[in-house]
């Protein structure tokens, strides 16, 4: 049996497994694997969502699976699954920076192309990481909004996806950077991580206002964390005496931003980060995206900066009662 049918076969198989994979066609198409941080999370759905307008565009299979949670070890399972059906490219979110980067060391000594979105492995382990923002551009915007809510003075906590995921850690040492440089009357009190699950979010929050009566402000730096603790300030009837912030998505967090429970939102467009993502890995597959360019044509979305090994999506934006409705993901 030729290595096309082998594997046509195992698509077919994935196939009837996944059913959000993108149209099952002849074995000669270019297969992209997509794989987020937990699968069922609103952000990474979003970032899917744009992933199969590109899939379609450019006539591509693509798979998306994660881990039911954030799970680095689930993970690294899938990606041996993907070296094993013989996959083109592979797209990352790295929940665990360290140990996700040996098995897509493994899958770029089989020829697969890796490449990296939202959260980063090592270096060596893929040629390009899409970058939604550069973690000072996140951090210094979440800190300025927090600074700017408590007039410069005052407790905050973060809630925080894990302590191990690399965007979290990479943007939590941003904040902190930026609170040492800029506000020197600002405390931060603890860091709590919800395993982005939006009901830990709401019982570390709670937790987080019984332990520090003088905390003014919550700032969340996982999507799921947003909602959860805002809830958790609406429960205990602390809106307005504790502020809510944080990296989430609009439809997640409208009703909480309306309400005044949440100030503000800060984040990029998700459905453009899994949209660029593909885009990036069906170029670096057909030899189109190399080291050294300085831009990159992403379909419709046209052109990108490349610094680097880093294509830029772009800039944060703020979500706030004024503008929210204007978006829907």
């Amino acid at each position: 049996m030729t290595l096309r049918i082998t594997r046509f076969t195992l698509l077919i198989l994935c196939f009837a497994l996944q059913p959000f994979s993108i149209g099952l066609a002849a074995g000669e198409k270019l297969m992209v694997a997509l794989l987020p941080k937990s699968k069922g999370n609103a952000y990474f759905l979003s970032c899917k969502a744009g992933a199969e307008k590109a899939a379609r565009e450019l006539g591509i299979n693509l798979l998306f699976d994660g881990p039911v949670d954030s799970n680095a070890a689930k993970q690294n399972e899938i990606v041996e699954n993907w070296i094993t059906l013989g996959v083109d490219a592979i797209a990352v979110a790295a929940e665990n920076k360290e140990g996700i980067s040996t098995a897509l060391r493994k899958a770029r000594k089989q020829g697969i192309q890796v490449i990296t979105y939202d959260a980063d492995a090592l270096a060596d382990a893929r040629s390009f990481f899409v970058n939604q923002a550069t973690p000072q551009g996140i951090a210094h915007a979440l800190m300025d909004e927090a600074a700017r809510l408590c007039q410069g003075t005052g407790e905050f906590a973060i809630i925080s996806a894990s302590l191990t995921a690399a965007n979290q850690r990479e943007w939590q040492k941003h904040i902190e950077l930026r609170l040492a440089e800029k506000y020197p009357s600002m405390k931060l009190v603890a860091v709590r991580p919800c395993d982005d699950l939006k009901d830990k979010a709401q019982s570390e929050a709670t937790a987080l206002m019984s332990a520090h009566p003088n905390l003014k402000l919550l700032m969340a730096i996982c999507s799921p964390g947003v909602p959860g603790a805002a809830e958790a300030v609406k429960q205990a009837g602390k809106v307005g005496r504790i502020k809510v912030i944080g990296l989430g998505l609009p439809n997640e967090n409208r009703r909480y931003v309306k309400e005044g429970v949440t100030e503000s939102v800060i984040l990029w467009n998700t459905e453009d980060l899994g949209y660029l993502t593909v885009q990036a890995a069906v170029a670096l597959a057909e030899g189109k995206l190399k080291v050294g360019m300085k831009r990159f044509v992403a379909g419709k979305l046209g052109e990108f900066s490349i610094e680097g090994d880093n294509i830029l999506l772009g800039k944060p934006f703020l979500f706030n009662k004024d503008n929210i409705d204007r978006f829907d993901f």
